[in-house]
């Protein structure tokens, strides 16, 4: 049976999030997802195109002046028998963005992926349960494979003192650097700025290597 799976979009344009912000990038939305985060903001079930590994693969090696592929979602790593063929044919700088939690798909195509961007699910923001410990996992077999990552934690006022600590905590593994991202919806932030000053500092009291960075994408009214 050929491997074909479902991607909502393909497109060029400057990454939005994090410290690669600014970046121009090709974004390859996959659709489907083992979570289901209360602030997902990704419609999964319209305007779909099917592709083969090979098909895909075309597409991507045609974008020259890219930085890096970014595979966003939807949860890439959900789709890791189509992955284990792509991959293999990209000839690009390969950008995960991951929820975290699939550690042991992540071990199978972790040599084809050169960077990471893992959120970080909080409980009190992402509606999900506690998975502070599959993190823990994933986090370990990028950095047993010495690959370069960095942690995104999407908050609100619901941000408890435990997430913090707990959020510090798998950071510190490595120093490794956390992004936060206050959570925003199609009318633009959502947490008042005292929350997103209080949160900040309530993170760099305890660590150091920590970034305040919103969606800088819907500012500018980027895809």
């Amino acid at each position: 049976m050929e491997n074909k799976i479902f991607i909502k979009e393909i497109f060029e344009s400057a990454q939005g999030e994090g410290p690669y912000v600014g970046y121009n990038q090709l974004f390859v939305r996959f659709t489907k997802c083992n979570l289901s985060c209360s602030y997902c903001d990704t419609d999964f079930f319209s305007d779909l195109n099917d592709y083969t590994p090979l098909e895909l693969a075309n597409i991507v090696n045609q974008h020259d002046k890219v930085h890096s592929v970014s595979l966003t979602g939807g949860e890439p790593l959900f789709e890791i028998n189509f992955l284990l063929e792509f991959l293999p044919l990209v000839n690009k700088k390969i950008f995960l963005e991951t929820n975290g939690t699939l550690y042991k798909n992540l071990e199978k195509v972790i040599d084809k992926i050169d960077i990471i961007s893992m959120d970080i699910k909080l409980p009190s923001t992402s509606g999900n349960g506690d998975l502070f410990t599959v993190h823990n996992d994933f986090i370990e077999v990028a950095l047993n494979a010495k690959k370069e990552i960095y942690i995104k934690v999407v908050f609100d006022e619901n941000i408890t003192e435990m997430e913090i600590d707990n959020t510090i905590n798998l950071a510190k593994k490595d120093n490794l650097l956390i992004i936060l991202q206050p959570k925003m919806d199609e009318n633009g932030l959502n947490v008042k700025p005292e929350i997103i000053h209080n949160t900040f500092y309530k993170f760099a009291n305890k660590y150091e290597n920590v970034r305040l960075i919103p969606q800088v994408h819907k500012f500018l009214n980027l895809l």
